[in-house]
């Protein structure tokens, strides 16, 4: 135990940043109920100050100097976001690449799917893979189109999608951990969208499951309307494949021929080669051991023969994008466009905000925030959230992404200019337009898979829908507000956190449920149900001792009767800060040369001695500390 001791120079720092930064006793994950308001509210919407200039100070040379400088700042910003944009397209190719097949193999197993459970973490894990909710929801109404898949099991993978689609604007929140407070706004703005997610599917996977809710619903609905197949709009697409198309384009059919059962698609390389293609089909003799028909049939020598139809495909134009020709992996190509594309989508990211800051000053930045975050007048102020689902569903149909307009909103929350009692609609009407976005793309299927298609995008629709009326017309049942403002106070204070928290809810949990449902319903019941009458105690526990302690036992009123580790994140917080100061000696004490290296000898045999030297003598260090 002695090396986990942190050294008394850091000890003396953390405590004055604890006063500092939380001035309340050490968080625990138990915070995510409380809802308590703080002393001074650090959910009120920063003031950007204007350092500049005054606009009536300014000649005229000022003025359309200033003009100019102010519409080069604007050509800038549409450029980074196209960029971004485009990163994001990139971004899931590479995912595509990199576990396309793997998420088209885990399709394949219905007998796994046939779990509600299963099926709504493989949505959610193929989802992550290819890092586009459109790509796995193609490849589920694939698999429906050809009855590989029936809906009903199709509908919790549905579910999946919805909630896998909700990490790409958590990621982007992770890289404004710089401010506290910036990273207090914009890690609560990214995660009030997974909430209400998750809290979505905790009510109606449930209800699926017991009534068939969703299904019969939408089922009601396709078989009342005569609806005909059309061609889906491409909107932004026309204006962002230029680029991506330039440089990679890939083939996602081999994902539903995978996903369908076709072996010889295993031998298929998702990157696109031919961009237009000629198919003739030809009748061959071929040998049969059991004909099915006689007239069809004839004997040569010892063996049967028929006729068969074979369809052969010859490239007629190649593509022209940068991987065309390159005699690469499928992984490797993905692992450099993951890269790059990562790059590309934090430097943008990083430059937008800037641009942003620096644009969004004075009287433009109280304009701006005043459109955006004021209600209508009494008695209509109701309608302003309504309009801003509106407004979410609206902009996400014009970029055909959900994780594009999230992603882009995630940074303007975290700057101040959007709330997130105004991200939230927003969010939600994010949902919203990525469901009519696929609704338009499954009528574009042939006629004898239109309804099953349709019907796909409508329990989509349908379950957003549903979610809505669960989570927002009642301000009360906002509560996915309330539990991201939690979590983004926690993780202001403990911003490793927020790292803990997106890899237990998008990764390990799904695994974990995913796993023991390979075991089979007994074991997932078995080991689910305690652990859900426990978590179920325990809030019940948290709520009686907020809202009436007099209720509880003695020993129950407060959690100090629980080793400290276990109802808070402070002795967690310092092994953290333990880990991150001797990782970072023993970088430092590697990089460094001969002369340099003699001042820390005893790194290679004791690194927490050389952890207590660098600690005392590198302020940067002890910030690693409190991370």
């Amino acid at each position: 135990m002695d090396a986990l001791k942190i050294p008394e120079a850091v000890q003396q720092k953390k405590n004055n940043e604890s006063k500092e930064h939380k001035g309340s006793p050490a968080h625990s994950t138990l915070a995510l109920m409380d809802g308590e308001p703080e002393e001074e509210d650090p959910w009120d919407l920063p003031e950007l100050q204007d350092t500049g200039v005054p606009w009536s100070a300014l000649d005229c040379q000022a003025k359309v100097l200033r003009v100019l400088v102010s519409l080069v700042k604007l050509l800038v910003l549409l450029g980074l976001l196209y960029m971004f944009i485009c990163s994001l397209d990139i971004l899931s190719s590479a995912f595509q690449l990199v576990g396309g097949k793997a998420a088209g193999d885990i399709f394949q197993d219905n007998a796994v799917l046939s779990n509600p459970l299963a099926g709504l973490v493989i949505g959610v894990l193929v989802t992550l893979l290819v890092q586009s909710s459109s790509t796995s929801s193609s490849i589920v109404v694939s698999m429906v189109s050809s009855g590989l898949l029936t809906v009903q099991l199709a509908v919790p993978i549905i579910m999946g999608t919805n909630i896998g689609t909700s990490v790409t604007n958590t990621l982007v929140a992770m890289t404004q951990a710089g401010d506290r407070s910036v990273f207090r706004r914009a890690f609560a703005g990214a995660t009030v969208h997974d909430f209400f997610n998750w809290l979505s599917v905790l009510v109606l996977l449930p209800l699926e499951v017991a009534t068939g809710y969703l299904y019969e619903v939408t089922k009601i609905i396709i078989d009342s309307f005569q609806i005909q197949s059309g061609e889906p709009p491409e909107l932004l697409n026309v204006i962002t494949d230029p680029l991506t198309d330039a440089i990679i384009e890939l083939d996602k059919s081999v994902l539903s021929e995978i996903a369908t059962g076709d072996p010889a698609a295993r031998n298929k390389s998702l990157i696109k080669k031919w961009c237009q293609t000629f198919t003739n089909m030809s009748t061959v003799n071929v040998t049969v051991e059991n004909c099915t028909s006689p007239f069809a049939c004839w004997s040569d020598g010892n063996m049967t023969v028929t006729l068969k139809n074979v369809s052969t495909t010859y490239g007629i134009k190649k593509c022209e994008h940068l991987f065309v020709d390159v005699h690469l992996s499928d992984l490797a190509v993905g692992l450099i466009l993951l890269v790059l594309s990562l790059l590309v989508l934090c430097t943008c990211l990083l430059l937008i905000v800037k641009l942003l800051n620096s644009m969004l000053k004075g009287q433009v930045a109280s304009i701006i925030k005043k459109i955006l975050n004021t209600n209508f007048p009494f008695p209509f102020g109701w309608v302003t959230g309504y309009i801003a689902i509106l407004v979410g569903a609206g902009m996400t149909f014009i970029v055909q992404s959900s994780s594009v307009f999230t992603s882009a909103i995630t940074p303007l929350v975290g700057i101040g200019v959007i709330s997130i009692q105004r991200a939230y609609p927003l969010s939600l009407g994010s949902n919203i337009g990525t469901t009519t976005t696929a609704i338009l793309a499954a009528m574009a299927s042939p006629g004898e898979t239109l309804d099953n298609a349709l019907q796909i995008a409508l329990v989509h629709f349908l379950f957003n829908i549903s979610g809505i009326i669960l989570w927002y017309p009642i301000p009360f049942t906002r509560l996915p507000i309330r539990l991201a403002k939690a979590l983004g106070n926690i993780t202001a204070s403990y911003r490793w956190f927020a790292g803990v928290y997106i890899l237990f809810c998008f990764f390990i949990l799904p695994l974990l449920v995913f796993s023991l449902s390979l075991a089979g319903w007994q074991v997932l019941v078995g080991v689910a149900c305690p652990l859900l009458a426990l978590l179920l105690a325990v809030l019940v526990v948290n709520t009686l001792q907020k809202r009436k302690p007099g209720c509880l036992p003695a020993c129950l009123r407060t959690w100090d009767f629980l080793p400290l580790w276990a109802h808070s994140l402070e002795p967690w917080d310092r092994l953290v800060g333990v880990v991150a100061a001797k990782c970072c000696c023993c970088c430092k004490c590697c990089q460094a040369d001969d002369s340099e290296a003699q001042e820390c000898p005893q790194a290679y045999d004791n690194p927490a001695m050389c952890g207590e030297k660098a600690v005392e003598s590198d302020a940067s260090v002890l910030k690693m500390t409190k991370l």
